[in-house]
């Protein structure tokens, strides 16, 4: 039986310096983050942690892109396939930052937009951790 990445120890990942452990790691914060955004009323604050999460998804989305995506269309039969799901999940991403952007906090419907991306961001990472990535499991 596989076992995903959420399920495998910092060791069975390659170490605490392997791209998978770092993985995991920003998929903690981004939740944590996220989770943070979501109790806060105050809106500068409420802004200050969506600038934060909206820094490390497009860092992560682009270590992903370069470095473990392309293992994974190397190594992994459906490489291609599997990789190019999780960048259009990543595109989507990308469009409803630029449209939250261009909305001035506060307007509801950025809200919206933010609400839609934190979900997507949920299920991006959701995704990675368990069945987008089945190059990056044990077998």
């Amino acid at each position: 039986m596989s076992k995903t990445i959420k399920d495998q120890s910092v060791d069975q990942l390659g170490g605490s310096s392997s791209i998978l452990v770092r993985q995991r790691r920003e998929h903690e914060e981004m939740d944590r983050l996220m989770d943070h955004y979501l109790t806060l009323d105050d809106l500068h604050q409420r802004e200050q942690v969506l600038k934060q999460v909206v820094q490390l998804v497009f860092s992560h989305a682009f270590a992903e892109e370069t470095v473990l995506w392309p293992a994974v269309r190397a190594s992994v039969p459906d490489g291609e396939e599997l990789t190019a799901r999780v960048e259009e999940e990543h595109q989507q991403i990308n469009d409803l930052v630029a449209d939250i952007e261009r909305l001035p906090a506060g307007d509801p419907r950025r809200e919206d937009k933010v609400q839609r991306a934190l979900a997507l961001i949920r299920q991006d990472i959701r995704d990675e951790e368990t069945s987008s990535c089945p190059g990056c499991r044990t077998r």
